[in-house]
């Protein structure tokens, strides 16, 4: 026989981990497991433990140990809510000096006459910070986390829901009020708290801010959205029918160190000269080398940086609608190929994707071209053109169908049916048609296709940077994956996206706290790395929530302890060096808050 545990999500999105003992039987030639007895669970058991142990040791009969585990018995379980989570997220938020950095900071001068001047609004961001970590949901459904999370403020009092029926909204509105006056005063703060930011973690871990990376991404809202940001544009989540807003965010170091936030509509290139004139006036940067996706590159941009002292680039070319990408990667000499450094993962294969790079003739004064060749990409890029040329086909085969029996007579409907399905897929990069004698034939574009095969696997990156190696440059360019990372940990599950705010202020603050929650989990991955932990900062976080705050009645008595948690849990907390597990203790009478 041994111990087991499931977890099972519940109707308010909290996770339950129920225990049983399971044995092993064999059947038919098979072994199997059976569930023996339901143990109930996890949280529960653990603050009955001594007393289960005190029983199966023979200290206690057992009518005694069944009175104390009774309601009306001198001992009463009343509550076992998660606590891991918050007790890390409170250890980082400390160690980047944000409890002294916003307590400086402003406060939102327009205050409703309820509220109060003095409220501890700097304990609510790092609520709202672990909300974006463990369970991301908007202001409303934030209620019904609080009852299953234990959050307190700096005081030791504990945040509980006021419920009160007002239409649709079943949260006390003074409640909510409080919420949102928190992200009015947290916005206040963004670019003074960015730039102390950076500066706190130089101080932490000693790096040098020469590379900037800089990308862009875009989130949807449900409903108008401010009309200031909310846009129809290019939509990165699938949602073109929703109107959205551009977020762009600038990493260095592997850091996130600041992000901006524009309307739904703005272009990724027209971006780039605030970006780099915001870098020079906060941060300072005496040098910068501008590292970004082909989607930043203009001629202006990078003309801009070219003129700049000390400023330089390291981005991506496009390779269609682009005559020059052509004739760059006519330019390779496959006698010249340098092989790239493999990733970790890449070396764990039996056979792993190469990634080689040469650098070719460019025209351009001062520009130096790395075409790169990934096997990686090239398969990747492979399935997607054949699944394409596939779709394609088969629309076009319905129109020659069509066509042959007569149901399509005269060639413009038959042109604009061939439209229809070449337009879909990107059919004009792979087939040809002509309409020869009533009949409609289909061939492989002779120049096109070709062109396609020729660019698979491939693409081409430019820099003016005189002393970077070929391999270098690869190195640092696929260091924009980390800025993508970081865009699915904002993003993922649900941290960052939809949006349901209504005022452009108030969503520039959510979206500035999903970034310092993105901050402290990167925090987490790093600790975790540097002590040679195999734990992602997300595993560590689930396995985190098994330590629960757990409150009982003895004798009358009211007490609280915190559970060890789950062996994962355990060596979370000695990697960060965490010894005190407790909240702190409020004040007699003063237990809750809102």
């Amino acid at each position: 026989m041994f111990i087991r545990s499931i977890k099972v999500p519940s109707s308010n999105g909290s996770v339950h981990e129920y225990v049983r003992i399971v044995g092993s039987v064999r059947e038919h030639g098979q072994v199997k497991q059976h569930v023996i007895a339901n143990l109930g669970r996890r949280d529960t058991l653990e603050a009955v433990l001594p007393q289960l142990i005190r029983f199966l040791n023979g200290e206690e009969e057992p009518q005694q140990l069944a009175e104390e585990l009774g309601r009306d018995g001198p001992i009463e379980a009343l509550d076992a809510s998660t606590w891991g989570p918050v007790l890390v997220a409170r250890h980082f938020f400390g160690q980047l000096g944000l409890w002294s950095l916003l307590d400086a900071g402003k406060r939102w001068p327009k205050l409703l006459p309820s509220e109060d001047p003095d409220d501890d609004w700097v304990s609510r961001v790092l609520v709202l910070i672990v909300n974006r970590l463990v369970c991301p949901s908007s202001e409303h459904a934030l209620a019904e986390w609080l009852e299953t999370d234990y959050l307190c403020d700096r005081a030791g009092r504990r945040y509980v829901p006021w419920w009160k029926k007002h239409r649709r909204v079943q949260v006390d509105l003074a409640q909510l009020q409080r919420w949102y006056r928190t992200l009015d005063h947290l916005l206040l703060n963004k670019d003074r708290v960015e730039v102390a930011l950076f500066e706190r973690l130089r101080t932490l871990f000693d790096f040098q801010a020469d590379l900037v990376f800089y990308d862009l991404t875009s989130t949807y809202f449900e409903g108008h959205g401010p009309e200031t940001l909310a846009k129809y544009g290019y939509s990165r989540d699938g949602k073109p029918r929703n109107v959205q807003v551009v977020v762009g965010m600038v990493m260095v170091a592997g850091w996130p160190i600041a992000h901006h936030v524009w309307a739904g509509n703005t272009r990724d290139s027209t971006t780039v000269k605030k970006v780099i004139q915001d870098l020079g006036q906060r941060f300072r940067f005496r040098r910068i080398v501008f590292v970004g996706d082909r989607g930043m590159v203009t001629e202006s941009n990078l003309t801009m940086l070219q003129e700049k002292e000390n400023h330089g680039f390291l981005v991506g070319m496009t390779r269609r609608q682009n005559p020059e990408a052509e004739t760059l990667i006519d330019r390779v000499d496959e006698v010249k190929w340098l092989d790239c450094p493999m990733g970790i993962n890449a070396r764990e294969k039996k056979e792993p994707p190469r990634t080689r790079v040469q650098e070719v003739t460019c025209d351009r004064s001062g520009v130096r071209v790395f075409v790169v060749d990934s096997d990686e990409r090239r398969a990747y890029e492979e399935r997607q053109r054949t699944k394409a040329m596939r779709r394609v086909r088969d629309a076009l085969a319905k129109v020659q169908t069509r066509v042959a029996k007569g149901r399509l007579q005269k060639p413009e409907k038959i042109g604009a049916a061939v439209e229809r399905a070449m337009q879909k897929n990107h059919g004009y990069r792979y087939y040809a048609w002509e309409l020869h004698e009533g009949r409609l034939e289909i061939s492989e574009h002779p120049v096109n296709l070709a062109r396609e095969k020729k660019y698979e696997g491939k693409y081409l990156i430019q820099t003016d940077q005189v002393a970077m190696t070929p391999p270098e440059a690869v190195e640092h360019y696929k260091e924009l994956s980390e800025v993508e990372r970081g865009f699915r940990s904002l993003k993922d599950p649900l941290a960052l996206r939809p949006i349901w705010h209504h005022a452009e202020r108030r969503v520039k603050a959510h979206i500035f706290v999903a970034a310092l929650a993105f901050l402290i989990e990167r925090m987490l991955e790093r600790a975790l790395k540097d002590a040679g932990l195999s734990l992602s900062a997300r595993s560590a976080l689930e396995a985190l929530q098994t330590i629960r705050h757990v409150q009982i009645r003895m004798a009358g008595e009211l007490r609280s302890g915190v559970t060890p948690g789950s062996s994962r849990a355990r060596q979370v907390l000695k990697v960060l060096k965490l010894a005190d597990h407790r909240p702190p203790t409020p004040h007699a009478g003063e237990e809750t808050t809102m």
